[in-house]
């Protein structure tokens, strides 16, 4: 039963989504494991298995989804408190259902001449189902708080991560900007504003305060801003095609990932190669999902630094890995000539 993250304050999280259709599947089959187990403990006559596990089933089914339920209801208001309170809130809540239900299940069966359903005295019946019931119910509140505690360092170690790609703009790059930007403020004063105002937007982008997404406008936009800064530098030897046409600008993304992406095939590729060459970046979409690839043609039998592309690359599988939960994927394809990436994720909508 894994959180939904809040991308704005994840550490908030932690109380599963009891209204996914998976969270209430696992939940059915937890409730059936205890019947089970329940029934198997119980003294039963022979032969008679099979009518208690029924009936031990049945009660267990609707003490299981009426919490479900109360849950899915309570939950924007639960994550309104700390996790310690909120834990504690919904424990009391379920087990003061248990307790009802039981009352209810007493007196109607007692009521309506069924009492043989429940082969127990009114006060063993509703103790024995508290104490059941709350020894279920602490064993599962502390498995989502564990559970609620790694996800949440999880998440703060990735924050860490964007923080630290935000600010890693290698010094090499800083340097031969700012050599291409004073030798243009001789030759063409005009262009050398022009890259100083990219260069400003690039190191804003990339110091600014940390964003878990942004949409694929906002990040192609940051990526061309960095070819433009490299192709002062590099002139012919770059040349960069873009065939994301069918895109759609308002998918999110998790935010810079093409642009370290860019600069890994420039500086791995492009920029090892006597005579230079072109990095194409295409995109489209794929029904729920959206393709993004980036190839570089490499030096024949190398494939550039291998140290820092594989660590860009590490970087950047997590941080997807930890947005989308494993509906993404990071595919990496390297020939003796290309270096290729293929970035695949969920089409998520935001604002342009």
């Amino acid at each position: 039963m894994a959180a939904t993250l809040n991308a704005d304050n994840p550490s908030q999280a932690y109380l599963p989504d009891f209204c996914a259709a998976a969270t209430i599947l696992v939940i059915v089959l937890i409730a059936e494991l205890v019947a089970i187990v329940l029934t198997l403990a119980a003294h039963v006559t022979p032969g008679t298995f099979l009518t208690e596990l029924a009936k031990m089933s049945m009660y267990m089914q609707w003490l299981a989804l009426l919490s479900a339920a109360l849950l899915c209801r309570s939950r924007p208001w639960l994550e309104t408190f700390d996790s310690t309170r909120a834990f504690t809130i919904a424990f009391f809540m379920l087990a003061s259902l248990c307790l009802l239900m039981a009352e209810i299940t007493w007196q109607a069966t007692s009521r309506y001449g069924l009492s043989v359903i429940i082969d127990d005295s009114h006060r063993g019946f509703v103790l024995r189902t508290i104490a059941v019931s709350s020894i279920v119910i602490a064993l599962t509140m502390r498995y989502l708080y564990v559970a609620s505690e790694w996800r949440r360092s999880i998440v703060l170690e990735a924050q860490s991560r964007i923080s630290a790609l935000q600010a890693l703009i290698r010094p090499h790059f800083l340097f031969n900007s700012m050599n291409t930007i004073a030798s243009l403020t001789r030759t063409d004063p005009k262009q050398a504003e022009e890259a100083v105002e990219d260069l400003a937007d690039l190191l804003r982008a990339n110091l600014g305060e940390p964003k878990q997404r942004t949409t694929l406008k906002q990040e192609l936009e940051i990526a061309a801003i960095y070819q433009r800064i490299e192709k002062l530098r590099l002139g012919d030897r770059l040349s960069v095609r873009w065939d994301i046409a069918d895109l759609p600008m308002r998918a999110l993304i998790p935010s810079l990932t093409i642009q370290p992406l860019l600069e890994n095939a420039i500086y791995h590729g492009i920029e090892l190669l006597p005579d230079g060459g072109e990095v194409l970046v295409s995109g489209r979409r794929d029904g729920d999902n959206l393709r993004i690839e980036i190839s570089n043609p490499v030096v024949p039998g190398k494939h550039g630094r291998k140290d820092g592309n594989n660590m860009a690359m590490s970087n950047i599988r997590q941080r997807y890995e930890l947005a989308y939960d494993g509906r993404a994927a990071v595919a990496v394809d390297s020939s003796e000539n290309e270096f290729r990436v293929l970035l695949t994720f969920p089409y998520e909508e935001g604002i342009a």
